[in-house]
C-alpha cells in the first residue's frame, strides 16, 4: 500500500530487526482495539498520535525508535501504531498514500497529519500539541 516517504538526512535503509512498538506505543491489530484505545483516550482527555507504518519500509524503521522515545517522554499523549499491511482495509479508510503517516487526533477527530519520516517535524508537532493542551488533573 502506498510508498515510503523519507524526509530525514540521516535515513538508513539498511536497518533491520527494528522494534516498531515499545515504550508507551500501543500496537493496534484490530479495528476493535483501535476503537477501544480512542475511547480510552477520550475518557482520559488524551491526544492520540497514530503512526500508520509498514515493517518493510526503510524510513518507517528509521523513525520507529524516535517514535518510541517520544512515547516515553510524553505519557500525556497516547501513541498508537498501525501496520498498514496487517490492517489494510482499515488503513485504506484513512487514505494512507505513503508510509509512515502520522495522524494527530483529539476526541477521535483529526487535528493534524504528517507524512514521512521527518523527525524534526514530528518533534515540532508533538511539542505544539503539548503546549496547546492544558494539563489535565490526574484521576485518583
Amino acid at each position: 500500500m502506498g510508498s515510503c516517504v523519507s524526509k530525514g538526512k540521516d535515513d538508513d535503509d539498511s536497518i533491520h530487526n527494528v522494534d516498531f512498538s515499545g515504550g508507551n506505543v500501543h500496537l493496534i491489530t484490530t479495528k476493535e482495539s483501535w476503537d477501544e484505545k480512542l475511547a480510552e483516550a477520550g475518557r482520559d482527555g488524551k491526544i492520540v498520535i497514530a503512526n500508520f507504518s509498514a515493517t518493510w519500509c526503510g524510513p518507517c524503521k528509521v523513525v520507529a525508535p524516535f517514535y518510541i522515545e517520544l512515547s516515553e517522554k510524553h505519557p500525556s499523549i497516547m501513541f498508537l501504531l498501525v501496520d498498514v499491511d496487517e490492517l489494510s482495509d482499515f488503513s485504506s479508510s484513512w487514505d494512507i498514500k505513503a508510509t509512515p503517516t502520522f495522524f494527530f487526533l483529539k476526541n477521535g477527530q483529526q487535528i493534524g497529519k504528517l507524512v514521512g519520516a521527518n523527525k524534526p517535524e514530528l518533534q515540532k508537532k508533538v511539542t505544539s500539541i503539548i503546549d496547546s493542551v492544558p494539563e489535565s488533573p490526574q484521576r485518583p
